[in-house]
């Protein structure tokens, strides 16, 4: 399936990189995982601490986009912030080698990553704006009613993503899942190849831990505005 994505959000001005690996094989691979993530561990650990964390450029942008979008970073961290706090503790959420993958590359990368089934998602996306009365069911929670001017990830009939730290139910990858549309998210302050690396890496630890087209994980990464 092919992607078409567009952001009509103008302001803040948020961008992404769009990537996807098809022929992935979904399951709970522990062993994988951990390897991986002490690898890249042992790199984070030589530049941050839980101390030092929140002075990166990276993470004080997250944290000044939550207060323009009207969260607290300080209660509710930027998600990529988080997995580098329980990475530094040595610990990871183990889910399934897709979502591992996603959160180790974000971890190394300090960038939000959100990871989809394909074969779920319904015409073209779009980063918008609420528009009127619109729900969202995330993972692990409630459906709930979104507030009006939220900027959101959706296709033709549903949200995807609450923009940038809430998935959908819907969406999310599953047992089932073969082919995977991987968004990392940008913010102002970000710089473009950053987030562009963010999708590559997310690629290729997809690709590591759970198969999928190679020839195709790093050419299919490309950043829309």
């Amino acid at each position: 399936m092919d992607i078409t994505l567009k952001v009509s959000v103008k302001e803040p001005p948020v961008f992404v990189s769009v990537g996807k690996v098809s022929g992935v094989n979904v399951e709970r691979t522990e062993e994988k995982t951990m390897r991986l993530f002490y690898r890249v561990l042992e790199d984070i650990r030589k530049s941050y601490s839980l101390e030092n964390l929140k002075d990166d450029d990276v993470v004080r942008a997250y944290r000044d986009f939550y207060w323009k979008i009207g969260i607290d970073p300080t209660k509710q961290r930027p998600s990529s912030e988080a997995l580098v706090r329980r990475g530094l503790k040595g610990k990871i959420p183990i889910i399934n080698n897709v979502v591992d993958a996603g959160n180790i590359a974000s971890m190394e990368t300090l960038i939000p990553i959100g990871l989809y089934d394909i074969d779920s998602i319904e015409g073209e996306l779009e980063i918008r704006l609420v528009r009127g009365e619109e729900v969202f069911e995330p993972i692990g929670g409630k459906i709930e009613k979104l507030r009006e001017n939220q900027i959101v990830l959706a296709d033709r009939s549903k949200i995807l993503h609450v923009y940038p730290y809430r998935d959908s139910k819907v969406t999310m990858i599953r047992d089932t899942t073969e082919n995977v549309l991987i968004i990392a998210c940008g913010v102002p302050g970000v710089e473009e190849e950053r987030v562009l690396n963010a999708c590559r890496k997310a690629s290729e630890y997809i690709v590591e831990l759970a198969g999928g087209d190679v020839s195709k994980c790093n050419g299919e990464c490309r950043i829309v505005r």
